[in-house]
């Protein structure tokens, strides 16, 4: 049996090698070019625009390439229900935690160039996180602050291991008290850097590299970065990763000739019809993206994109690091980044059992498991606004969905997504 199991994780390491070694840049083709079935896709184009007409979102956009090929791009519903505009391909969402992996390949980055190493503490670029502390829970239910039992490292960031999470642990109203809670920044007239110093004075949820504790890891790590390279978040992701890959949509805050195509968010609740979000709220209607100060670059929930730039960014990950004749990081770092660092069995936001994860990404460690279709391997991860992705480089696919809900009243199309995509692959 041990044989067997060593004999398929030398055949995935094979494939994820081949893949790597035929970079692809996301020509259009026919569904059959790739070994899919336009036919069966079709049951997709009837579920997802099912959801619009039965008034449980307002709008998607769906996009799949397989072997570096685009056979399925489709915008359905609206991008604005009062206005009543469509929904078009090229609509910008919100893509909130999706800007973790942007954020997480900009440090490795910076670990290619000799300027970091993901083992090093982060008080060496921040000094304010020299020494942490943490909420540990008494017997009668509350809590003694305690110094870390260690320096948090810049790997603990990427793995969500830094005891780390979003404002709402034992010692929340400290957290409150600093103004600090939830994922939203673009409202903060201060850049990032100032707000993650004034963090590092307040209890953390859990001793470093004690459990998976999901946060604000990658705003820290986004810091980290700037200090790192001399420059602000938004011009070394735009130098070293947007505009080499081509991804010509992705923002921190929109220019103003772009506001026009940022999908408006909803909310869903019971028995209700949808509901516009508060504009600006918490940045869910046009929001602070379009009006905001312009000065806090969240690498952890941050930027906009869409289906297409988010797409060229997984592929340049199929593709080993590598996208439209630009190199953006090394094949063996992407092995590093894809591998499973951490048991993330009961993590948030949607995660399963048969789940890892890795440096940045969420990574299925066991298809049955985890019981749904898929390959060992894939990567992906997701944002509060509803939307997803996933790479499987064993059938070198790509899958980007993108909607603006919040909350979703618990609708299920993200499994019925995947199980729409993986029906139709026939070779």
């Amino acid at each position: 049996m041990i044989k067997l199991i060593k004999a398929y994780f030398f055949l995935i390491g094979c494939l994820l090698w081949l893949s790597f070694t035929q970079a692809q840049d996301l020509s259009t083709a026919l569904p059959e070019e790739v070994g899919m079935s336009s036919e069966r896709l079709e049951r997709l184009s009837e579920t997802l625009e099912q959801y619009v007409k039965d008034g449980e979102m307002s709008g998607n956009v769906a996009l799949i390439a397989r072997k570096g090929k685009i056979v399925y791009q489709h915008a359905f519903g609206a991008s604005d229900m009062e206005s009543g505009k469509k929904m078009t391909n090229d609509a910008i969402f919100r893509i909130a935690s999706q800007s973790k992996a942007i954020v997480s390949v900009a440090a490795l980055i910076l670990q290619e160039e000799g300027k970091l190493l993901i083992a090093d503490p982060i008080g060496k670029y921040l000094p304010e996180w020299k020494e942490t502390t943490v909420a540990k829970i008494r017997d009668d239910g509350g809590y003694d602050v305690v110094k870390a039992n260690r320096s948090i490292t810049i790997r603990d960031l990427l793995t969500h291991t830094a005891g780390i999470g979003y404002g709402h642990g034992h010692a929340k109203k400290e957290w409150e008290a600093a103004g600090i809670q939830n994922w939203y920044f673009a409202d903060r007239d201060e850049p990032i850097a100032e707000t993650v110093a004034r963090m590092a004075k307040l209890p953390m949820d859990a001793q470093p590299g004690e459990r998976f504790v999901y946060g604000y890891n990658t705003d820290i790590l986004g810091v980290i970065v700037e200090k790192a390279s001399g420059k602000t978040l938004d011009a070394f992701i735009k130098e070293k990763i947007l505009d080499p890959i081509g991804m010509v949509d992705t923002y921190f805050y929109l220019p103003k000739n772009k506001t026009e195509r940022l999908a408006t968010s909803y909310m869903a609740y019971e028995g209700k019809p949808l509901e516009r979000s508060p504009d600006p709220g918490l940045g869910i209607g046009q929001g602070h993206y379009v009006k905001g100060p312009r000065k806090s670059f969240s690498g952890g929930a941050g930027l906009l994109s869409t289906a297409m730039d988010y797409a060229k960014f997984l592929q340049m990950m199929l593709n080993g690091g590598e996208f439209n004749g630009h190199r953006i990081i090394s094949p063996k770092t992407v092995e590093l980044m894809i591998a499973d660092h951490v048991d993330a069995r009961g993590i948030p936001y949607g995660s399963r059992n048969g789940s890892g994860f890795g440096l940045g990404f969420s990574i299925t460690k066991n298809v049955g498991e985890r019981g749904e279709p898929g390959s060992v391997g894939t990567f992906e991860w997701g944002g509060a606004y509803g939307t997803t992705y996933w790479a499987d480089p064993v059938e070198d696919l790509v899958v980007v969905y993108f909607k603006q809900l919040i909350p979703t009243n618990g609708i299920d199309d993200h499994a019925k997504l995947r199980s729409l995509v993986y029906q139709a692959i026939l070779e």
